[in-house]
Formats: C-alpha cells, sequence, structure tokens
C-alpha cells in the first residue's frame, strides 16, 4: 500500500467528514455536502494527477448497491403495481423529455441526429442524488417518492436501447477533431467516463459478441430468468448455510458476492448491472435475510455514492466555466427548467397534488450519471462532437450541485406555503414498517407473536437463529435473520417508524445490548424487555427498558397464589395479595434503581429497601384483620370475578 494512496485516502475522507456534517447542519443535505467536498479537493487530484474519471468508475459501483437496496425493499407484488407509473409516466418522461430537447437544439441549429441523442442523455436524471434526497427525508413511500423511483427505474433500463440506437445517429463525416484531441483525465474528456455499470465495452467478458440480434435477445432473457431462479430457490438454502456459521464477515462477503457477481454478468451479456442487481433484490425481498443483507451492503453503499458524488464535484471544469459563464447558466437553467416543466405537466396528468408535483418536478430536474456515459460512447461512435458534450458535462455536474438547494428552497419556502403532503401516509409505507419490533424468536418470542397476531397486531420479529427463522416461516410467521443488537439492521426492520420494541431473547447480555443500541439510536421506542431475574431486570431498567417482566418472579408469584388456594385461603384473597406483593416488589426495584442514581451510601440503600419491606409486612397484617369475607365470598360465587 503505497504513500501516495494513503495521502489519496487521507484526503478524500477528511473532505467528506468535514463539509457533510457542516452542509447536514445547514439543511442542505449530504450530497451538496460530497458535491461541494470535491470541488474543494479538485486542485489536489490535479496536482498529484489523479484521474477523477477512474475514480467515478469505481464509486459509480455505488449506484448499482444502491439498486439492489431499493429491489429488497420492492416485493414483486408491489413492483407489479407499479407497472403503470413505470411505463406509463417514466416512458412518457424519457420520450417527451428528449423529443422537446431535440426540437429546441433544431432551433438552434443543430442537426436532428444530433438534437435526438443530446435529448435521450438529458431526459435521464441522477438515481443516485434522487434515491439518495428520498431515502434521508423518509420520502420513497410517498407518491412523490413512489412516482420517481418508477420514472428513475425506466430511465435505468432505457440506457440499453439508447445505447443501441446510438450508432444509427453517427454524423456521417465524422469528427475528425475529436480523434486528434485528448482529455486530462479530470472531466475535460468531454464526458469520457466510458461506460457505465453494466454496459457492454468495459465487460472483461462479453458473451454476445458473436451472437447474432435474436441469440443476444435470448441469452439477456436467460440470464434474467437464471438470477431470478437462483434467487427464489437457490440463495436461500447458501444463506443458511453461511448463518449457521455464525460468522458475521463470511454473510458479508456473501452479499458483496451476489451483488459483485450479477454487476459482471449482466456486463458480460450487455445489460445494465443496476437493472440486474435489482432484479435480485426484487426477488430476495420476501427473504428471512433481506433486512441482514441491508445492514451488510448499507456502508459500503453509502461509502461509495459518497465517492462518486465527490467524484462528479471534483470534475466540474472551471477553464470552460470561466471562458463561457453566460453560455453555462443559460443551459444550465434551460435544462432545468425543461424537465421541470415536462415532469410538472406528468404530476398534473397523474394527478398529483399541486405541493407533490412541485417536488417530483425538482427531484428529477437534473442531468444524470448515465449522461457521462452516453457523452462518451457518443465522442467515440461520432454523434456529437467533443466542444458539445464538454459543455454538456459540465452542464449535467452542475444541475446535480443546484438540485440540493433547489430541494431546500421548495421545502422551505414553496411548501410551507402549499401545505403539500410530505410524510408517508399510512397506505404508502412499506409492508413491514409494523409497530411492533420483536427481538428474539424462542419460546417465549413465539408466544408473543402468537398473541399479538390474535389480536390482529403484525410484528417483524428479528432472530439471529437461522433454523428457527426458517421454521417460523412455515407457519406463515413473519422473521427475518439477523442480529438484533445491530443499530443498520434495527433500521432496515423499521425501528425508525415503530412504536414498541420487544426484547425477547434468552441471553441477558444480548438482551441488554439490544435495549441499549434501540434506546441510544431510537428514543422514541417504548422497550419491554424479558429478564430471568432480579440482576437482569436492574441491568435492562438501567439500560433504558419501560417495561421489564422477570419469567422467574411471575412464574414463582404463579405458584405462591395457587399455593395459598391449596391451603384454603379465598381466591380473591389470594389474587389480591399476590398483586399487592408484586407491586411493592417492584417498588422495591424502582428504589434500588433511583438509590443508584442518587449515589446513596449502602447504610441509606438498606435503610430505604427495609422501609418498603415493613410497610408490605404492615399491609399484609392490616388485610388479615379488615374483615373482607363478603367481598371473597362474592367472588367465589362469581365465575367472572376474575376478568374485573
Amino acid at each position: 500500500m503505497t504513500s501516495s494512496f494513503l495521502f489519496l485516502a487521507t484526503v478524500f475522507l477528511a473532505a467528506a467528514v468535514i463539509a457533510v456534517p457542516f452542509f447536514q447542519r445547514l439543511g442542505l443535505g449530504s450530497v451538496l455536502g460530497y458535491l461541494i467536498a470535491g470541488v474543494v479537493i479538485a486542485p489536489i487530484l490535479a496536482w498529484l494527477g489523479v484521474d477523477a474519471v477512474a475514480i467515478s468508475h469505481i464509486a459509480e459501483f455505488g449506484v448499482v448497491m444502491m439498486l439492489f437496496l431499493v429491489g429488497l425493499e420492492l416485493e414483486p407484488a408491489k413492483l407489479w403495481r407499479l407497472r403503470g407509473p413505470i411505463l406509463g409516466v417514466g416512458g412518457a418522461q424519457v420520450l417527451i423529455t428528449a423529443f422537446v430537447m431535440m426540437a429546441t437544439g433544431m432551433v438552434f441549429g443543430l442537426d436532428w441526429r444530433m438534437g435526438l441523442a443530446l435529448g435521450l442523455a438529458l431526459a435521464l436524471s441522477s438515481t443516485a442524488i434522487v434515491l439518495q434526497t428520498l431515502n434521508e427525508k423518509n420520502q420513497l413511500g410517498t407518491p412523490t417518492g413512489q412516482n420517481s423511483f418508477s420514472v428513475l427505474l425506466f430511465q435505468d433500463v432505457a440506457v440499453i436501447p439508447i445505447l443501441a440506437a446510438l450508432p444509427f445517429l453517427a454524423h456521417p463525416g465524422g469528427f475528425a477533431s475529436d480523434h486528434a484531441s485528448t482529455g486530462d483525465g479530470h472531466g475535460n474528456d468531454g464526458g469520457g467516463h466510458g461506460e457505465d455499470h453494466g454496459s457492454a465495452s468495459d465487460a472483461l467478458f462479453d458473451l454476445t459478441t458473436m451472437l447474432p440480434a435474436w441469440g443476444q435477445a435470448m441469452v439477456s432473457v436467460a440470464v434474467i430468468a437464471g438470477i431470478v431462479v437462483a434467487g427464489r430457490f437457490l440463495l436461500r438454502p447458501v444463506f443458511r448455510t453461511v448463518a449457521r456459521t455464525r460468522i458475521r464477515e463470511l454473510f458479508t462477503a456473501v452479499a458483496l458476492l451476489i451483488v459483485v457477481g450479477i454487476a459482471f454478468l449482466m456486463g458480460a451479456i450487455g445489460l445494465s448491472a443496476a437493472l440486474g442487481t435489482f432484479i435480485a433484490g426484487v426477488v430476495l425481498a420476501d427473504s428471512e435475510y433481506r433486512h441482514e443483507l441491508e445492514g451488510d451492503i448499507e456502508p459500503f453503499k453509502g461509502l461509495l455514492l459518497g465517492l462518486f458524488f465527490i467524484t462528479v464535484g471534483a470534475q466540474i471544469n472551471f477553464a470552460i466555466l470561466l471562458a463561457e459563464p453566460l453560455v453555462i447558466a443559460a443551459l444550465l437553467v434551460g435544462l432545468v427548467a425543461l424537465k421541470a416543466a415536462v415532469v410538472y405537466a406528468l404530476g398534473t396528468i397523474i394527478r398529483l397534488e399541486q405541493g407533490n408535483r412541485i417536488t417530483f418536478a425538482l427531484l428529477l430536474a437534473q442531468g444524470g450519471e448515465f449522461a457521462f456515459v452516453l457523452f462518451g460512447f457518443m465522442i467515440s461512435e461520432d454523434v456529437l462532437p467533443r466542444s458539445i458534450t464538454e459543455r454538456f458535462t459540465l452542464v449535467v455536474a452542475l444541475s446535480m450541485v443546484v438540485t440540493p438547494l433547489l430541494l431546500m428552497f421548495n421545502e422551505m419556502v414553496i411548501q410551507p406555503r402549499l401545505k403539500a403532503e410530505t410524510a408517508p401516509r399510512a397506505e404508502d409505507r412499506p409492508d413491514d414498517e409494523n409497530a411492533v419490533i420483536i427481538a428474539g424468536f424462542g419460546r417465549v418470542g413465539t408466544v408473543i407473536t402468537r398473541f399479538l397476531l390474535g389480536q390482529g397486531i403484525q410484528a417483524t420479529v428479528l432472530d439471529n437463529n437461522p433454523d428457527q427463522v426458517e421454521f417460523m416461516r412455515r407457519f406463515g410467521m413473519k422473521s427475518f435473520y439477523g442480529d438484533p443488537s445491530r443499530v443498520d439492521l434495527l433500521n432496515s426492520a423499521g425501528a425508525g417508524a415503530a412504536r414498541l420494541l420487544i426484547v425477547a431473547v434468552d441471553d441477558p447480555g444480548e438482551a441488554v445490548k439490544i435495549v441499549e443500541t434501540a434506546r441510544k439510536n431510537f428514543p422514541h421506542l417504548k422497550i419491554v424487555a424479558r429478564a430471568k431475574g432480579r440482576t437482569d431486570a436492574l441491568s435492562l431498567t438501567r439500560a433504558g427498558a419501560e417495561g421489564v417482566v422477570r419469567e422467574t418472579f411471575d412464574g414463582a408469584l404463579m405458584i405462591a397464589r395457587q399455593s395459598l388456594e391449596m391451603l384454603g385461603v379465598k381466591p380473591y384473597a389470594a389474587r389480591r395479595a399476590a398483586n399487592k406483593f408484586k407491586d411493592y416488589d417492584l417498588e422495591l426495584l424502582k428504589e434500588q434503581i433511583r438509590s443508584d442514581f442518587d449515589n446513596v451510601d449502602e447504610a441509606e440503600r438498606i435503610r430505604r429497601v427495609r422501609a418498603i419491606v415493613d410497610e408490605l409486612e404492615s399491609l399484609f397484617v392490616q388485610d388479615s384483620q379488615s374483615g373482607k369475607e363478603a367481598l371473597r365470598d362474592t367472588w367465589v360465587n362469581n365465575p367472572n370475578a376474575e376478568d374485573r
């Protein structure tokens, strides 16, 4: 590992650590923070001779991982419900935007082929920016979020036919000057990002080169079908085998292998890697290992997306911006305004509320990362001259920078006036954002789950025993594999929207760890925890559990109550004595905790406990002398008294 690599890593990480929290605090979002960080470190990269474009190729894999995670959130039935927005809204957005831009280009003197090619590239929006923004604001489940995602998914699929059609739009005479020029490796190569994640030209092995068109289509269909079949029938046994090893990093390695392997395979047949991993995610969406996969992939996705945004900021060509500021500004305003107008019109057609239409339009108004791919391909195929792609590469990058600013203005100025719906409605939330999460699916957790289901309450259950999870799934109980003490797993399971966490694991130490994690990261959650005895109950209460149930205490108290009845004590009196003993024992437990917080000495602690015990004994004596025989007889004669 060379010193230059370590220095470069230090520069990227330091830029992100400084810029992102600052912009988050200002309410501008993490995306703008990453972009500005890239702008700031661009001179350092130039001084080091670092090719920001080459780094962006690696970073773009974060988009592939993001689509995999989005797929995990969409079960096949839910995706089928979105077929209308995907084909209708998504198709209309790409076609209308492309043809409007082609017409605009022809007005300014472009050939129709150049105008169409430019329009197709600029019709695409940034999957990374839009989905990151929706996730940060918890709006992916809103009508705006669902329609935005549908458009982005269609755009991702549309890249494949666009790449296939571009050679037919080549300029007859070519652009000889372009072939003689070279870029500088920092974004001045006219968008020479090369092929993006999953395009055919950067695949190490091309399985379709020697095949006719129909053969390529058959191979593509076969590969996609293979992904679906493998995800449905082969991956679960693999996950189960790996889970039994209890080696967390091995599960992470398998998750990465799936994403990287599918990306490579899709690239080898000339299809989008993002599309392939998205399909795999959808297939695995109803798997019990879904949340564990999300937790393992999420950190890699976040780092790579952050790196991608930094490289976009680093590639902004300030030489062109300073040389032609008015031209670039006009192109930028024109791009954002035209795309926003088209999307706003589509939002009107599908009857989104006015506030949601504005958000929908601004979310998709920027250029996308796939535009860089298409610009590089256009140069190599003589579709557009380098002078045009250089300017529009800059315009697309700048549109990514201004998008967070436009969304902030929309959120702070426009939406408050319109009072638009911004939070997910109940019917739009993901299916497994249940109000209750149960950690632990053994004997106790199973009883709790069955009881709640009988009351019509759905619960998301987490357990790190793959055999137990699989067994309970056979009976239709919704359970997922994973370690409930991991904050990323709790977050994926919907802890941010849940109301109650029930900790039913058998290991007292693990239970305390789960409670501490949940209390620290999800302070709104109410927590009920299972404890074996008094010591565990104290530890769980100190960790932040509002309710603690001691399995030995409740069982012992039930035995004591039945013992009283067998000794001739009336049922009501036995029940009353047991309840009173339970109340005072709980008060004793609370007093022990208060003593800890008050830092009292041992003598004072003993005095407080002795006072509570004396009070309890005094009450028992009073009860025995109070002469409540009439009430006790009523208890015996009334079979429904237990219910009161």
